[in-house]
């Protein structure tokens, strides 16, 4: 078994034995080298076809290789090469996805290699629970903490839905392959992880303020995984082959934190709402994307910039129910500032300017993001519906 499922496993000791299994992945390889063990399973699991899911860019870092290592084990490989829509972005919409769903059906495909970031695993996530067959996982940038996610944000006709879908049967994330990620893919998935900061305050906020399900357990397992990345901000910003395993690890462990609670509010609070704001504004007006952990990363500074005011103005919290404790949660949040400064650190965009976010979409997002998940309790809802 995994050591990195082992250590989740340790600090998960209250769960029953049917929700540790929930977050079995094997194998769960995170070394250098870990793509060429990718076709030797794919032959053990007796998959006789295949289809690769890629963009052009993923296509050459990995998935050329990985389409000939396949094939010359005498398995039909067959590579989809999501197209990008009219700005050049490839983006988890309806077209891509209905992409991958025929050729899955054309080749009778058995399952699905995501040989990319977090959008080629939602597209493939999807597709391969829709064709009821199962997906691998082949990270090619430590970006974002959805590999092993069993939901997938999706974009129907412009709208951001979270969709259940499943989780990949194994991962195989190669170190050599995601050290040599592009700088602004690391310091996003940094950015992602630093999102923690606001996504646990808001998860303990709900369970305090309005009632929501809340496991101490699994808070603690993306505490102690931000933690670790914060702890080793120097590796990771020089891109050291440690401070990438450090993330990609951290990355994994959050997503395992979401699969044991069976639901995002660990890692995902009124900074990914803002994020996912953004981004249905820029695909209405026909703009290229922006990195999601760089987005989330950017949104948690300006969460705890807004939370920090509302706690230390004499009326800010008087609209909840127990406005000192709201308010001593608020005290242990990094400041704007110090956020600012690690996003820095690491060379991703550390303001709204530098994203290209604008006053006024910042504006209209911190009064309207929150309709963005309308069934979560985060203090950015309760302040905008008082």
């Amino acid at each position: 078994m995994s050591t990195l499922i082992n250590r989740v496993k340790e600090l998960a000791a209250g769960f029953d034995e049917e929700t540790l299994q929930s977050i079995e992945i094997s194998p769960l390889i995170v070394e250098a080298g870990a793509i060429q063990e990718v076709a030797p399973y794919l032959k053990e699991q007796n998959h006789s076809r295949v289809v690769i899911a890629a963009d052009a860019i993923t296509y050459e870092i990995a998935g050329k290789r990985l389409e000939e290592a396949v094939a010359a084990l005498g398995i039909a490989a067959h590579t989809t090469l999501i197209k990008p829509d009219r700005q050049g972005d490839v983006i988890a919409d309806e077209v891509s996805i209905v992409q991958l769903l025929l050729d899955i059906q054309l080749r009778r495909a058995e399952v699905v290699v995501a040989v990319g970031s977090g959008t080629i695993h939602d597209i493939s996530r999807y597709a391969a629970y829709t064709s009821s067959i199962p997906f691998v996982s082949v990270p090619t940038a430590p970006s974002v903490d959805g590999f092993n996610s069993k939901g997938a944000p999706i974009i129907i006709r412009g709208e951001k839905k979270t969709i259940a879908a499943i989780g990949p049967d194994a991962i195989f994330a190669d170190l050599n392959i995601l050290a040599n990620a592009p700088a602004a893919m690391v310091a996003a998935g940094f950015g992602d992880m630093l999102g923690k900061y606001t996504s646990l305050f808001d998860w303990s906020f709900g369970e305090l303020e309005g009632g929501e399900p809340y496991s101490a357990e699994v808070a603690e397992i993306t505490r102690v995984a931000l933690n670790k990345c914060v702890d080793n901000i120097e590796l990771i910003a020089n891109r050291d082959p440690e401070g990438i395993r450090i993330l990609i690890e951290a990355l994994i462990e959050s997503g395992l934190a979401m699969l044991l609670f069976g639901q995002s509010h660990s890692a995902s609070g009124a900074e990914h709402h803002l994020s996912h704001f953004w981004e249905m504004e820029y695909i209405r007006l026909g703009n290229r994307q922006l990195l999601h952990g760089a987005k989330v990363g950017v949104a948690c500074a300006e969460i705890s910039k807004l939370y920090n005011r509302l706690a230390m103005e004499e009326s800010g919290l008087a609209f909840t129910v127990n406005p000192e404790k709201v308010r001593q949660a608020i005290a242990a949040l990094p400041t704007e500032q110090e956020l600012r400064n690690w996003l820095r650190q690491v060379g991703g965009p550390s303001t709204t300017e530098e994203l290209g976010i604008d006053a006024e979409l910042l504006m209209r997002s911190l009064q309207e993001a929150h309709h963005v998940r309308p069934n979560r309790y985060t203090l950015l809802r309760a302040f905008n519906t008082i």
